[in-house]
């Protein structure tokens, strides 16, 4: 079973999702080309906050920044008592919804508006209600298993890699799973000795080879973040120079 959203009845196709829809496609195909950046890492390695802070130095009015997380699979009452006892392993590929995940990020590079799950990590489930995410300039995705899929490699224009020391990231992991997520200390453990590490191991740490750009030491690497800034400034200056080409034509 699957986060899936289910369709509501129009009373016709002008309805302002969809006139929204065509706008911004108008305003994506005629004005600019979305950039897709793809994190990958450890878990609490510092994805998220690596992100963050290329999203504030890029400082564009288009950016969107769209999390793995948000694509678990609902879990059936087997899976949710396993879970419960920290005996369900949410590092593994099978655990994420890859199929949803690449359409949505499909239908944002081609600045179309998308509903997103909102995955609960207390309860282990989807909210009911789901947020709605348009497409942007820059597109920045992060997860635990950003490089583990054919189809999302394809949607990427520049893969990076969060290497952070591994002691630091169950240093990171214990302090947000107790703090944020309501968990125990021992819980947090025995889930990272039997699934995070060997889950990091066997399908994190191989696809660091597959990255364009290695960021060590996570968000606290502020040359490899300003980098990653350059670059993705000097590819929107080009589609920018392009597009504004390609009208005068």
């Amino acid at each position: 079973m699957k986060c899936r959203r289910k369709n509501s009845s129009r009373s016709n196709s002008g309805s302002g999702e969809d006139s929204l829809d065509r706008l911004l496609l108008a305003v994506s195909t005629s004005h600019r080309k979305s950039s897709t950046l793809g994190l990958c890492g450890g878990s609490a390695s510092g994805k998220t906050t690596v992100a963050n802070k290329i999203i504030e130095a890029l400082d564009v009015p288009w950016v969107v920044l769209l999390s793995m997380d948000s694509f678990y699979k609902v879990l059936s009452p087997e899976e949710q008592a396993l879970a419960v006892r920290n005996d369900y392993n949410f590092d593994h590929p099978g655990a994420f919804d890859f199929e949803l995940l690449v359409t949505t990020l499909r239908k944002l590079k081609q600045g179309k508006s998308v509903k997103i799950p909102v995955y609960d990590f207390t309860t282990h489930g989807c909210q009911k209600d789901w947020k709605n995410v348009y497409g942007a300039s820059v597109i920045i995705f992060e997860g635990i298993l950003s490089f583990a899929d054919k189809e999302l490699l394809q949607l990427m224009d520049m893969k990076i890699f969060v290497d952070t020391d591994s002691d630091i990231r169950l240093v990171w992991r214990l302090r947000r799973d107790i703090t944020e997520r309501g968990r125990d200390i021992e819980g947090v453990i025995k889930q990272y000795n039997k699934f995070v590490k060997p889950a990091f191991e066997e399908y994190i740490e191989p696809t660091m080879r597959l990255a364009d750009i290695v960021v060590p030491r996570g968000g606290g690497n502020m040359v490899a973040i300003d980098l990653i800034v350059q670059h993705v400034h000097s590819q929107l200056e080009k589609v920018s120079e392009k597009g504004h080409y390609d009208s005068v034509l």
